[in-house]
């Protein structure tokens, strides 16, 4: 069940370094002096290589190639570690399919019953195959799908937007011109390294997420919805749900895949200020390499401890 929504606010323009603070420019004659410009430039610098270290340092020691893209919407300021390198989304996707649903349907639409067969359910169904007898509607499908990573439920929301190019076509109309959609469940799940299909960058996806949940990609009652969805996340609690401090709340979805692929996008609301938007992405060498969930928490812990 859909609990009653958390209203959040917020949209704005991104740039593009570690670590930027953002500074306005004051009236002709009351400009930064520029010493003092110096000094915030070089201690921007300063924080910009630590971050670095930090993250190279848990790339070392899980062995794992590291993306991430977060900013602080209500300061803009960013932290970036290849945040413009691509991997495979994996069921990341399902928060923008579940968005992208809910952009092109009415409430009503919303509850109409879509009605599938034992044939279509993949491994992975644990709310769809409980009701392959009664169908599912269009609204419980979505939930299935971003709180309980449901294949079968996403495959079917595949379908309503026409497929891949019909949901990257949705993503392309909130301006995501990054993201390449070309399979569904599990295919998409590949990640094999070199392969763009299905790939996304942390910044990319991390802004979208912010249109989707924050900003104006849907209306206000049904970006609610999608935002109370991810709060409810089922499958979070070892990944950025893990690395954020007690009192802050966390709506993400995350997604696996072959060569040790993990990734996580989230919206962190602390107590006070705005929201952060988060993206973390990984993976390995190795076809076959497990995945480390506290690569994903630890990184989310750098982040916060430098935007907080």
């Amino acid at each position: 069940m859909v609990l009653s929504p958390t209203r959040r606010t917020g949209l704005a323009a991104l740039a593009a370094f570690v670590l930027v603070p953002v500074t306005a420019c004051g009236p002709s004659g009351s400009g930064t002096a520029p010493e003092a410009e110096a000094s915030a430039a070089s201690h921007a610098t300063e924080a910009s290589a630590g971050l670095a270290r930090e993250f190279e340092r848990l790339e070392k020691e899980f062995d794992a190639r590291l993306g991430v893209y977060a900013v602080d919407t209500g300061t803009e300021e960013e932290v970036v570690h290849r945040p413009d390198e691509r991997f495979a989304y994996c069921s990341t996707h399902k928060a923008f399919s579940a968005g992208a649903v809910l952009q092109r349907n009415t409430p009503e639409e919303m509850e109409e019953v879509i009605t599938y067969t034992e044939d279509d359910l993949l491994d992975y169904a644990p709310i769809t195959e409980q009701h392959v007898d009664t169908g599912m509607t269009l609204m419980e499908l979505t939930d299935a799908a971003v709180r309980y990573s449901d294949n079968t439920a996403a495959n079917l929301l595949f379908e309503e937007l026409d497929g891949p190019d019909g949901f990257e076509e949705a993503m392309e109309a909130v301006g995501d011109d990054v993201i390449e959609a070309d399979r569904v469940e599990p295919g998409l799940n590949e990640a094999v390294p070199g392969d763009i299909r299905d790939t996304s960058t942390p910044r990319a996806m991390a802004e979208s997420l912010r249109k989707f949940t924050l900003g104006d990609a849907l209306p206000e009652d049904r970006r609610d919805v999608l935002t109370d969805m991810l709060v409810n996340n089922m499958t979070g609690d070892e990944l950025i749900r893990a690395g954020v401090p007690e009192g802050w709340e966390v709506g993400d979805k995350t997604g696996s895949g072959g060569y040790g692929t993990r990734n996580d996008i989230a919206v962190l609301w602390p107590p006070e200020g705005e929201p952060i938007v988060l993206a973390v992405m990984s993976s390995r060498d190795e076809e076959d390499a497990e995945y480390d969930n506290a690569l994903i928490a630890e990184a989310a812990e750098v982040v916060v401890e430098a935007l907080a």
